[in-house]
């Protein structure tokens, strides 16, 4: 005999606690399943342990996806200032950190514990720790085994997420499912993730720990953050937001100095002809890049002896300095995976899939990617409640 339920909702991450949440405070029968040993496993992790828990600069735009506009109905019924209210009526204090992102001045344990208290309220039967077994459908309803048990329920919710740390458990299980039951999937890969660098470029493994702001560009998309030099490649949030955009073969360029006007160095040249290019460089770089950068644009001595044509090429380098990475470090360095279920199969406005009723897909396990920075949160919170409120 199978358990019945309204809804089952497999995993226990962001998207699947407040779904959970969400179905069971409006009545709903919710049974919640992880195979993890606890709810939560990668809420308690990001941000440090702090958990950036949102961005109040949300907005459609920064969403990666096949489908750019998929994102905007659920992302404008549920806010930012929505998941803010819920953090402040539990009495959790946060601050903004930069750029609008939120975090807990304490442990995100607080985010989890606030989760499982909403699916406590709702009446969440909340199972962790046994792994998942067949999955199927038939006679309207889905049936999920587990632990030495079935639970069936006519409406089931993906939100396993995507592979990105695999160490936490993460699994591409989704796609599996998805294809299942006749859903497409786009190409599942690392977001967020450092870029490693090969050949001649290597060379800059030699500045591991060096950090300076830049503007990282690749195509269209540009970010203005601190870049992390690495013994593998580049890292640091200019590099992390890029490297979802990047495509293997494609260059990224950074923009070093990003302050500096056209025409600076020659500036300086006529204003203090007997500086060396060395200390013009290092006065808005660290002193061991500035060394590398010199060495590589060939320039050494005194800015008199350097013509301006030399100068204004040393610029343009400067502005637009080329790296083509041979990869990435991988889902287990990504913080989430781009692509994923195709959002073509469903509704924006309720995230169930369009021809197979009861099955829903909520966040990262959908194609939608937010930058980094609390956005990927507020899809989980956004794409859940959409789901939960539906079911």
């Amino acid at each position: 005999m199978s358990e019945a339920y309204d809804a089952i909702v497999l995993g226990a991450g962001a998207a699947g606690l407040f779904c959970a949440a969400t179905a069971g405070q409006r009545g709903k029968r919710v049974l919640l399943l992880d195979h993890a040993d606890q709810p939560g496993k990668k809420i308690l992790i990001s941000g440090g342990g702090r958990c950036n828990f949102t961005n109040i600069h949300t907005a459609p735009d920064r969403y990666l996806s096949g489908n750019a506009h998929f994102a905007k109905s659920a992302l404008s019924r549920y806010t930012a200032a929505d998941f803010i209210a819920m953090v402040d009526a539990y009495g959790i204090a946060w601050h903004e950190k930069t750029l609008g992102q939120l975090f807990c001045d304490g442990s995100a344990k607080q985010i989890v514990a606030m989760l499982l208290e909403e699916c406590a309220k709702g009446g969440v039967a909340v199972n962790c720790g046994d792994a998942l077994g067949e999955i199927t459908h038939g006679d309207g309803l889905y049936r999920v085994a587990f632990g030495g048990r079935v639970a069936s329920a006519p409406a089931l919710v993906i939100a396993t997420g995507g592979p990105s740390i695999p160490k936490m458990g993460a699994t591409g299980a989704a796609y599996d499912l998805a294809r299942k039951f006749g859903l497409k999937v786009v190409q599942p890969r690392p977001a967020l993730v450092p870029l490693t660098l090969a050949g001649d470029e290597a060379l800059f493994r030699d500045l591991s720990g060096v950090s300076t702001e830049v503007v990282a560009r690749c195509g269209k998309a540009a970010f203005r953050e601190a870049a992390l030099f690495t013994h593998r490649g580049l890292s640091g949030p200019a590099i992390l937001q890029i490297s979802s955009y990047w495509q293997r073969g494609q260059t990224v360029t950074t923009q070093f100095l990003p302050d500096r006007a056209e025409g600076w160095l020659r500036e300086a040249k006529r204003e203090r002809p007997r500086t060396s290019l060395r200390k013009v460089l290092g006065e808005g770089l660290p002193e061991r890049l500035a060394d590398v950068l010199c060495e590589r644009l060939g320039l050494s001595g005194e800015l008199v002896a350097m013509s301006d044509k030399a100068l204004a090429a040393a610029e343009a380098k400067l502005a637009r300095w080329p790296f083509v990475p041979d990869g990435s470090e991988g889902f287990a360095k990504a913080e989430v995976t781009a692509g994923g279920i195709d959002t073509a199969g469903l509704s924006s406005k309720t995230m169930e899939a369009r021809k197979v009723p009861g099955l829903y897909v909520i966040g990262e396990a959908a194609d939608v990617t937010g930058w980094l920075g609390g956005y990927n949160f507020q899809w989980a919170w956004a794409s859940a409640r959409a789901a939960g409120l539906a079911i």
